[in-house]
């Protein structure tokens, strides 16, 4: 079986499992890699860049060389052994399912008046301080946490998922992770995660691409959502979760962005899709999980089509070239035979 097919089915199977199962609450591949990364960290801390560049290359390659490695285990087996694993790499490494249940249990509690509860679990979606929010600040947190993570969870896998296969589905995740653990602006990470966070930003930009795309294809607005995302996006200090938080924002009709607090730190960010969105209600964190979900599913379709299409391509390319070769050895070879005739 030709290895876009086995993307194909590898990754279809892998998003369907993770739709059925979700995360496991024990046992995580991405959380062992955390501890291991978390170690790494203990090893290597100083309040420098270059050891920040050693983390970040101890730990991503590490989880690049076990993605090639498993590839090249299954590389001669049957077709089934490697959909397999891209398939179990894919349910790895997305994290669609649980990022909806997290914050449809957060909009349950917010629509029940229950903020205590929704400020118990915010934790487990984002970084902002819950105690610092009322009720409308932490769904607009929620949509905002659902649209960004669309992109870092799911897309941005699926997509150097088709450029590598599955040590490009392992590589991704350990950058995303990277970036989680030591990315931001604190005073101990500023230097050290510097590398880590640069990383993300270049792997995360084209499936923060995709996702906005597929926002504006998918959402409710499309024309709101385009506005939104040329007009906003580049406010955002995130040169990726710019746009795609912009694209949701025009693609629901709502606000997002303004003053946010981490753990004390308050960041002024500016608003998107200010002019013509409203502010943020409970009832549009379903709105959001929807969109994310059919923007993942658009997201799997437009991968699946460009890794055949390029199969297809170079397949095609190769065939030519092959019959060019054929026809250029036989007119050479009957040019000399009429050659040597003539010297005859």
């Amino acid at each position: 079986m030709r290895a876009d097919r086995v993307f194909a089915y590898g990754v279809t199977a892998g998003l369907i499992g993770d739709r059925i199962l979700g995360d496991p609450r024990r046992g995580h591949p991405v959380a062992a890699f955390g501890r291991a990364a978390a170690a790494v960290e203990r090893a290597l801390w100083r309040d420098d860049r270059a050891r920040g560049v050693l983390h970040t290359l101890v730990c991503a390659g590490a989880a690049t060389a076990v993605g090639a490695l498993g590839a090249r285990a299954v590389r001669s087996r049957p077709a089934a052994a490697r959909v397999a694993l891209t398939a179990a790499a894919t349910w790895a490494v997305v994290g669609g399912t649980t990022l909806g249940r997290e914050a449809r249990a957060i909009g349950g509690a917010l629509a029940a008046g229950d903020t205590e509860v929704a400020r118990e679990r915010l934790p487990h979606l984002c970084g902002r301080d819950p105690q610092a929010l009322d009720g409308p600040q932490m769904a607009r947190a929620v949509v905002e946490s659902v649209a960004e993570n669309t992109s870092d969870a799911v897309v941005g896998a699926l997509v150097w998922g088709a450029v590598a296969g599955v040590p490009g589905l392992l590589a991704f995740r350990a950058v995303n992770t990277l970036d989680a653990m030591v990315g931001h602006k604190s005073p101990r990470y500023l230097r050290y995660g510097w590398a880590s966070a640069r990383l993300d930003d270049l792997a995360g930009w084209p499936g923060a691409r995709l996702t906005a795309l597929a926002a504006v294809a998918a959402g409710p607005d499309r024309r709101g959502a385009v506005r939104a995302w040329r007009a906003d996006a580049a406010a955002h200090p995130s040169p990726n979760a710019g746009p795609v938080e912009a694209s949701f924002a025009g693609a629901l009709g709502v606000r997002l962005g303004g003053t946010l607090s981490y753990a004390g730190r308050v960041e002024h960010r500016a608003v998107l899709n200010g002019e013509r969105g409203r502010p943020v209600e409970v009832a549009d964190i379903e709105r959001a999980v929807r969109l994310s979900r059919r923007v993942t599913w658009l997201a799997l379709g437009t991968c699946v089509a460009v890794r055949c299409a390029v199969a297809a391509a170079a397949k095609a390319t190769t065939k030519t070239a092959r019959t060019t070769a054929r026809t250029t050895a036989r007119t050479t070879a009957m040019t000399t035979a009429k050659t040597t005739r003539g010297r005859a």
